[in-house]
């Protein structure tokens, strides 16, 4: 009678170990992230850009409620752009910021605990290319830096970003704070932009754009300066 017991109790420490292994947290994770952009491509989160979500909502309801839907977006691969967008046209230039930015900062850290939790045991033994341990190695060593950097120069995948990031051995305190203080600057320029949509002939409407378009233009410098350096590093 023993012997049947030992057996049970083996196949359920098997099973528990390939369920919870490495590649099957991966595995769940990809899963997760299928879905979730596959519910944002069917809802079209730039229905927000309307304006209809202050018709359900108002005031701090209103405002929490933005922050939570604009984290969990970001998480499913939904552009900032559009949410920071929103923010400003729904809530004005201050509010709108704040709300983005909490969002911006929230959702980064979804996204970063979910991609350690899950699939930084997994991914890790993959970056063997010389060009991956470099910039695991810049993430890992100098992450306060290395994010801020990031954050500051628009164009980078905003998910993906945070997704990488997991992977690395950056700690929680530099990644949070290097994204709320990175993206300050051109969250603002494009919750200004939101803001005044009506009007795109003002001052403020056109310096928003204008430093849109500048921060574009210098990502794409320092990108293409940094390539080799990276793939020598």
């Amino acid at each position: 009678m023993p012997a049947p017991a030992a057996t049970s109790d083996g196949l359920a420490a098997r099973c528990t170990r390939v369920v919870f292994s490495p590649w099957s947290r991966l595995a769940l994770l990809l899963v997760l992230l299928a879905a979730a952009a596959t519910t944002m491509l069917l809802w079209h989160p730039q229905r927000l850009l309307a304006g209809g979500w202050t018709a359900q909502w108002s005031g701090p309801t209103a405002l929490v409620g933005f922050t939570v839907a604009y984290g969990v977006c970001t998480t499913a691969f939904v552009p900032r752009p559009v949410l920071n967008l929103a923010a400003g046209a729904l809530f004005g230039s201050q509010s709108g910021l704040a709300t983005a930015l909490a969002g911006t900062v929230l959702g980064a850290g979804l996204a970063f605990g979910l991609g350690r939790l899950l699939g930084q045991e997994a991914l890790r033994p993959l970056l063997r290319a010389r060009w991956l341990a470099a910039a695991d190695r810049q993430l890992s060593e100098h992450g306060f830096r290395s994010m801020l950097a990031i954050r500051l120069f628009p164009g980078l995948p905003f998910a993906a970003m945070n997704y990488a990031a997991a992977v690395s051995r950056m700690r929680w305190c530099p990644y949070l704070l290097a994204t709320a203080l990175g993206s300050i600057p051109n969250t603002a320029a494009y919750a200004v932009a939101g803001a005044r949509a009506s009007t795109p002939t003002s001052p403020a409407f056109l310096l928003s754009m204008g430093f849109i378009a500048v921060s574009g233009l210098a990502a794409v410098v320092v990108a293409w300066c940094k390539r080799k350096a990276l793939r020598k590093g």
